[in-house]
């Protein structure tokens, strides 16, 4: 499956409904849940559309989006850091990081390679040494967090991105 990988710094009208759209069908299990619905995800993204370093890669087939990531740049007094459960060794934040924040593919485009392709397309363009990401260590009864170790994420932390959230893991790896 081909899949067309655009990247973006800002958001047009047609590309936050395509991301809004694969984001609603990615997450339509758990859209009921307080943390996961779109009006939430909504309002994480504006927060994250005004956050340093703001970057978007969408994936099209055919023009028809099918998958998305997106992060922006951390650095040492980023509230990110702060939420951690256990504090961080010394000189942790001393470089800036990428904060991958939302990771998505449509279900038809899983197992395809489409997830690992549009997430580094969004790394190959970062200039941070290293990225992190946090994940639900629930998410597909493990596989998920499974997944982000084979591309050479490790776990380190813990934290809730949200007060409704679920505690995810913080995981890293060099860019």
């Amino acid at each position: 499956m081909t899949v067309e990988l655009r990247h973006l710094t800002a958001l047009t009208a047609q590309a936050r409904q395509d991301l809004l759209d694969v984001y609603a069908d990615v997450r339509a299990p758990l859209l009921q849940l307080a943390n996961y619905r779109v009006e939430a995800f909504v309002e994480r993204l504006d927060r994250h559309l005004a956050d340093p370093g703001f970057g978007l890669v969408l994936g099209y087939r055919g023009g028809f989006p099918v998958g998305y990531a997106y992060g922006n740049t951390v650095d040492a007094d980023d509230r990110y850091w702060a939420r951690m459960a256990e504090p961080l060794p010394d000189g942790f934040t001393d470089a800036p990081v990428l904060a991958l924040k939302e990771i998505g593919v449509r279900a038809a485009w899983r197992g395809t390679g489409t997830a690992r392709r549009i997430h580094d397309e969004l790394l190959a363009h970062r200039t941070e040494s290293r990225v992190t990401l946090m994940v639900n260590p629930l998410a597909g009864d493990g596989k998920v967090q499974t997944l982000y170790g084979t591309w050479g994420y490790r776990a380190f932390n813990s934290q809730r991105a949200e007060p409704d959230s679920p505690r995810l893991t913080v995981m890293v790896r060099p860019r």
